[in-house]
């Protein structure tokens, strides 16, 4: 990481800040999921997915993120990708913080409660997604089959993600998620909000130390290319 300082020795003594940051970036991404779930305006890509399958199977949003994260997964192994401690923990404390959050989460029925909820919703999933990405223990399934295709193809994780995105909202709108202008706002925000929280949560110990299945910085590989 380029302007990121760096502190000598062992990371050892930051350890449990990463492990702060990881668990508690990936509860906070799965409030920010339920928060554009309960604003009804349109989802992040993955989840108009984990939502149309919810409605065609009866399962909860949580039970299909979990079901397509171990697809997902599967992916990886032609990809050789290593999981790291973030990987599985994406599978399984998403599903259950999202799950939780809109359990206890009431749907607004105003227009003008609506449309903050989803702008705090996507405000917060950047915030959730520098935490965990920056921790450095490996990027979520998801994240890791954008990286691994990126690898293995030699095309830009910009054009790669764009085509997974593209083909998961698709599908998920085909289900039955929904897909509005929720799902602009955050395509159109969640990278430069990523990047801001990348850098300012960013573990000086942890670099070099990250399990993040890419060349360069986090950033670089998940948001710049």
């Amino acid at each position: 990481m380029s302007d990121s300082p760096r502190l000598s020795g062992s990371p050892a003594p930051l350890l449990p800040r990463r492990l702060l940051q990881l668990y508690a970036g990936l509860v906070l991404y799965g409030i920010s999921s339920a928060m554009l779930v309960r604003a009804g305006l349109g989802l992040e890509p993955w989840n108009v997915l984990h939502q149309g399958l919810a409605g065609r199977t009866g399962l909860s949003i949580g039970a299909t993120s979990v079901l397509v994260g171990a697809v997902v997964l599967l992916l990886w192994i032609p990809l050789r990708q290593r999981p790291g401690l973030g990987t599985i923990s994406n599978v399984v404390v998403f599903a259950v913080s999202v799950d939780a959050a809109l359990a206890v989460m009431p749907a607004p029925g105003s227009l003008a409660i609506r449309v903050p909820l989803m702008a705090a919703g996507v405000a917060l999933n950047g915030v959730a997604t520098g935490l965990y990405i920056a921790a450095g223990f490996g990027p979520g399934p998801r994240d890791g089959l954008m990286t691994g295709l990126h690898r293995r193809t030699g095309f830009s994780v910009r054009l790669v993600r764009t085509v997974i995105e593209l083909t998961v909202v698709a599908t998920g709108f085909a289900l039955g998620g929904t897909v509005g202008i929720g799902t602009v706002v955050y395509a159109v925000a969640i990278g430069p909000l990523a990047q801001l929280f990348l850098r300012l949560f960013a573990v000086p110990s942890a670099v070099g130390h990250s399990t993040v299945v890419a060349a360069g910085s986090p950033e670089r590989a998940i948001l710049r290319e």
